[in-house]
């Protein structure tokens, strides 16, 4: 794990280097860079991939406490990390509240970005996602300290597995998901930037939205990957966004819940390697 200065705070990422077509890789609340371990390994052999550990519930280095960590503010420092570390023509990634991060970017235009690939994420009216995310920004409102103290519960096998926790979301990814719970369950400052980011969430319901409407003028090629019978997000929303998007090409992926990179990684690799090669 790398780590870089950015004015928000420290930020860890892989790298895992080559000079093929650069891949960033976006993962969503209460996650890190272990989502896509078997997609970079698979892409690795011809791409370069990196994926940040975003403060999004599951980093380790605490944020700046004046640091910006609404999805707008998140967005600012995945555009921070493309200028810092020089990269150019990036495909860009996002799984889960990860595709949310990837359409405000590509909304605003972002100059490193030369292509986007949405995978079963947030979209339109389901933000937060599904019972899942709503029942996440529910404990937004909760003191740090008692926000620790209900995460306690998932240090059980059956509470992680539960349809509001990510039951829903992997279906067979639970020793990943115990790993991303970690970092809230014993530093308290990470508690702190979680619960800032779960109320920010809370008080911007509409965004997608209002950002779905500056994705139709999208000049940039997209390719949209969503799970056959996604429980959380909505297949109709990976229709809906291929359809928005001016120059989407649009790829379903069976025998998958919502988090495509840990149930279907060598599926999704190939879409994105098909993508990047076309």
């Amino acid at each position: 794990m790398r780590t870089i200065e950015l004015p928000a705070g420290t930020i860890g990422y892989t790298d895992s280097g080559g000079t093929g077509p650069v891949v960033v890789l976006l993962h969503g609340l209460l996650m890190d860079d272990t989502l896509y371990t078997d997609v970079v390994a698979d892409l690795a052999a011809d791409h370069r991939c990196l994926v940040p550990v975003l403060p999004l519930g599951a980093h380790t280095h605490p944020m700046a406490p004046e640091a910006d960590l609404s999805m707008r503010g998140i967005a600012r420092l995945v555009g921070q990390f493309l200028d810092r570390l020089d990269l150019t023509d990036v495909t860009l990634v996002g799984n889960d509240t990860g595709g949310a991060l990837v359409q405000l970017l590509a909304a605003e235009r972002h100059p490193r970005v030369g292509r986007i690939v949405l995978a079963s994420c947030d979209a339109f009216d389901n933000f937060p996602p599904g019972l899942t995310g709503k029942t996440l920004v529910l404990t937004g409102k909760l003191a740090p300290g008692l926000f620790g103290a209900f995460m306690q519960q998932l240090r059980i096998k059956p509470m992680r597995r539960l349809p509001i926790v990510f039951g829903w979301l992997t279906k067979r990814g639970d020793a990943t998901t115990a790993r991303w719970i970690k970092p809230i369950l014993n530093q308290r400052e990470i508690r702190r930037d979680t619960v800032r980011v779960l109320r920010t969430i809370a008080e911007q319901r509409g965004l997608l939205v209002q950002v779905a409407e500056l994705l139709r003028d999208y000049d940039r090629p997209a390719l949209v990957v969503w799970a056959e019978r996604d429980k959380v997000m909505p297949p109709e929303h990976g229709r809906r966004l291929a359809e928005l998007l001016p120059r989407a090409k649009l790829v379903e992926i069976s025998h998958s819940y919502s988090l495509l990179p840990l149930d279907q990684p060598a599926a999704l690799a190939g879409a994105i390697r098909d993508f990047t090669a076309a």
